[in-house]
This record gives C-alpha cells, sequence and structure tokens, in this order.
C-alpha cells in the first residue's frame, strides 16, 4: 500500500446520487477483490474509503460511490483530468475459491462484488448476484456484472423491478442453493439475514473509518468471544461467524 497520484478518466451519475469514478493510477494492477483505497478530497482533511469496484486495465480502476456529504458532494464535483491523492490498496479483499459462488449486495455495498464476479468467471466458476435496491430508479450496476458474465437477479423494495422485497426474497424465490460459498456486502440487517441462511462464506463490513491502517480504532467490530477486531486492518471481508452483526 502507499500514497499515489490518480487522474480521474471520467465521473459520471449512474443515479441521482450514485457516481462511477474511473482513475488512472500505478496501484490499479495491485487491487485484489473486496479491497478499497483512501481518497484525498481536495479541502477536506480526513480521507474517504470507498471500496474498488473494478479494475479495467493495469492502470485503471473504478471507485463507485454516494454522496452523502461534503466530501463525496465535492468529489462528485471534479472533472476529467484533475489528479487525486489514493492511498491502497488496503485491507483484505474476497478470496478465490475453487467454487461456484452467490455474491449478495445491497445498496453502496454492491460495488466490490464487479470485481470478484469478474475474477471469478475468469477462473471458471459460475456466479450469481443477487442485487438490492429501493427502487428500479435506483438500480446500477447490473450491466457490469451480466457483462462479466454473472447471472444477475434484482429486488427492489417497492417491487418496480425484479423480485418485490430484500435479497432473501429474491434469494428464495430462485431457489438459491444454501450450500454454496456466499460473498456478501451491505447494510448489517441484510448480513445477519444472508449469515442465517447460507451455511458457509465471507462478508464484506461497511464501517465509519478515518485512518485506514488500524491506528485511530474508530471502525473496531467484536467477535464472539469478546473480542475486538478492526474493519480496515483485519477487515473489511470476515468469514461468516468471526465478527458479532
Amino acid at each position: 500500500m502507499k500514497s499515489v497520484s490518480a487522474r480521474i478518466c471520467s465521473n459520471v451519475h449512474l443515479t441521482e446520487d450514485i457516481l462511477r469514478m474511473e482513475l488512472e493510477t500505478e496501484i490499479a494492477s495491485e487491487v485484489a477483490c473486496g479491497q478499497f483505497v483512501q481518497v484525498q478530497v481536495p479541502g477536506f482533511f480526513l480521507r474517504r474509503p470507498i471500496s474498488v469496484s473494478e479494475v479495467t486495465a493495469e492502470n485503471r480502476l473504478v471507485l463507485i460511490y454516494r454522496t452523502v456529504g461534503g466530501g463525496t458532494e465535492a468529489l462528485a464535483g471534479m472533472r476529467e483530468g484533475e489528479v487525486l491523492d489514493v492511498f491502497g490498496p488496503l485491507g483484505n479483499g474476497f478470496p478465490l475459491l475453487e467454487s461456484d459462488v452467490v455474491l449478495v449486495g445491497g445498496g453502496v455495498g454492491i460495488p466490490p462484488l464487479v470485481e470478484t464476479a469478474k475474477r471469478y468467471v475468469k477462473n471458471g466458476h459460475q456466479v450469481t448476484a443477487v442485487l438490492g435496491y429501493a427502487s428500479k430508479e435506483q438500480m446500477f450496476a447490473l450491466e457490469a456484472f451480466e457483462k462479466a458474465g454473472a447471472q444477475v437477479i434484482a429486488a427492489t423494495m417497492d417491487g418496480s423491478a425484479g423480485t418485490k422485497g430484500t435479497v432473501m426474497d429474491a434469494i428464495r424465490e430462485h431457489h438459491v442453493s444454501a450450500d454454496l460459498p456466499v460473498f456478501a456486502c451491505g447494510p448489517k440487517g441484510m448480513l445477519g439475514a444472508v449469515c442465517g441462511y447460507f451455511r458457509h462464506g465471507y462478508i464484506s463490513m461497511e464501517e465509519r473509518m478515518a485512518c485506514g491502517i488500524g491506528a485511530c480504532m474508530g471502525c473496531v467490530v467484536r467477535t464472539p468471544e469478546g473480542g475486538s477486531l478492526r474493519v480496515c486492518r483485519d477487515g473489511p471481508v470476515f468469514e461468516i461467524g468471526k465478527v458479532v452483526l
């Protein structure tokens, strides 16, 4: 991991509040699926942790992010050709197993699963991606999963597209096997439901981070034994059962 310059190649809206930024940077080839980077937004002290959605070339990576405050709003206003300082790649990503897999994502937990899908399909495995959104208007990244070769199952809470309800409703409706390994990223409630259905797999935690390297202890989660782990350093990917949701 290191701090490097990253030139913005594009920064476009996918929905009203979700954007896709492609960066040209030397660390792209070092990124494992499920890892993240810390982005220094000009004018803001703390870096913003953003999962790497996919690696599109040896020197290009994609970040998909939601505008939720001043920092990400400033990021959304940056244009092609501008340069960011990026620190990474950080954290432990999803393992590459010799198996078909199920990917389950909700909202902004969906982006890090794109590169995961690409690498599993490249290794000759079948990938089922179950993606949850609030509504049809909030849907994004489906084309990226389909282009990767994954089978895509969508769910919307209002029923405007795909299965009406949660990702778990879609999983049951489509009889997705609980015996396959699952990789999931999204809200804690969703992760808890996924862990209760699938027999084994991994979850990626979404927590507020400051340093991104485990020094500030701002993203601590608990273990079943009463210990603590840092999402940025020990995660963000954990095996099911290793952390308390």
